[in-house]
């Protein structure tokens, strides 16, 4: 390779990975803070809830609009200029938002379109991000590299919300200006990133190629697998939308409790990641993800139960373990089980499902907490995710049976 690294070479002597993991914590930095503090100015200006549910819909919608469109563009073209002019444009997106906050003039439709622009950039940016890892370092790293790219999405979870609430308490122009350039660093270091393997898809856009993602998925039994399961426990099992109520109803505290609830599955998270980037899974990966999957199901089991406020926090913390190991081994699976031309439309499907999942997780959550309260749907939920574990066992035996990441083709 032209960087003359070899599978057993540090992850961050790698240049152009060390470029995309900063480009990555940097992007997504930006997008923590900037859904923070806009969320906060759009309840400033119209102090209505269901305001603060349109901007979350804003964000989907360009989702599920643009991701097959995404997974298309994604094997047909540079990949590197993608990723590069979603950030560019998301950082100019941040420079209107600073300039409206300077002027006084930002009102509720135009953060609504900010918003929808913002997240038209992030459904093209997130799909060809994921397809873009397999080029920059060699396949056997493939396991480590995603573990390590991992733990920048977590590790900007955690500290994107706390800067951005810390930044917008002194002026909301200073978490939007720095949004900006946190974008603009990050496209120009993607931009420099030096891909060895590139997409080389060139066959003209049709219905068959933007829905190729789900043909391919249906014939490849472990990619059905990985994908199904995952969406499956999250619809099922979904709690993130019901923290307020356990802060507020059960433990009896405050938003600072309830940003330690939200934050603590991050922390299990990130340090899962760090550490399978150090001593990536070498065997038993299929039993491992549905043990993890099980793991997820149990600590919710326990969380409905706990009346410990530190309790309850080790229990996300564990959630977040078991939904980290489940990530790393379900998108390096992805990325190993399809071929390089396949990659983005693949993908595509993989990030319309799991945004599908999380959003009708919250609303499976919601809806049977109105009905039976919040720790029976939490309750319900977790033995939900136990159920997917033990019917998936028998459906995707192949997948629970799979001993290692090397591509069987």
């Amino acid at each position: 390779m032209s960087e003359n690294v070899t599978p057993a070479t540090p992850l961050w002597r790698h240049r152009s990975f060390a470029q995309y993991w900063v480009s990555r914590v940097s992007s997504t930095v930006a997008m923590q803070m900037q859904n923070v503090a806009v969320a906060w100015q759009m309840y400033d200006l119209t102090h209505n809830p269901f305001d603060l549910g349109l901007v979350g819909l804003t964000q989907f919608i360009p989702a599920a609009l643009f991701v097959l469109v995404a997974g298309h563009v994604a094997d047909r073209y540079d990949r590197r200029r993608i990723v590069s002019i979603c950030q560019l444009i998301a950082g100019l997106a941040g420079v209107m938002l600073a300039i409206g906050a300077a002027g006084g003039w930002m009102t509720r439709g135009s953060l609504l379109a900010v918003v929808f622009v913002t997240g038209s950039c992030r459904a093209f940016e997130q799909t060809t991000l994921t397809t873009l890892l397999p080029g920059i370092v060699p396949l056997p790293m493939l396991a480590r590299a995603t573990a390590a790219g991992a733990s920048a999405s977590q590790l900007a979870v955690i500290a994107g919300p706390a800067a951005s609430g810390l930044l917008y308490a002194v002026s909301p122009i200073l978490v939007y200006g720095l949004c900006a350039a946190l974008y603009l660093t990050s496209s120009i270091l993607i931009s420099l990133v030096t891909a060895e393997r590139t997409a080389t898809s060139r066959q003209p856009l049709s219905l068959g190629m933007l829905f190729a993602g789900f043909s391919y998925m249906r014939h490849n039994r472990i990619v059905l697998g990985v994908i199904t399961l995952d969406l499956c426990a999250v619809v099922l099992g979904g709690a993130f939308a019901l923290l307020p109520v356990f802060a507020h109803d059960v433990f009896g505290t405050n938003s600072w409790g309830f940003g330690l609830l939200r934050a603590a599955p991050g922390v299990g998270a990130l340090l899962t990641a760090l550490a399978l980037a150090h001593r990536p899974l070498r065997q038993h990966v299929g039993r491992i993800m549905f043990g993890a999957v099980a793991t997820y199901g149990t600590a919710l089991i326990i969380f409905a139960f706990s009346r410990s406020f530190i309790l309850s926090l080790l229990l996300l913390a564990i959630l977040g373990v078991g939904d980290m190991l489940s990530v790393v081994i379900r998108m390096t699976l992805i990325q190993l089980e399809t071929p390089d031309d396949m990659r983005g439309r693949v993908s595509a499907v993989n990030s319309l499902f799991v945004t599908a999942s999380n959003q009708l997780g919250d609303f499976r959550a919601g809806l049977m907490a109105s009905w039976f309260g919040a720790q029976t749907a939490v309750m319900v939920g977790g033995v939900g995710a136990l159920i997917v574990v033990l019917v998936g066992r028998k459906l995707f035996a192949p997948l629970y049976n799979r001993e290692t990441f090397e591509t069987r083709r």
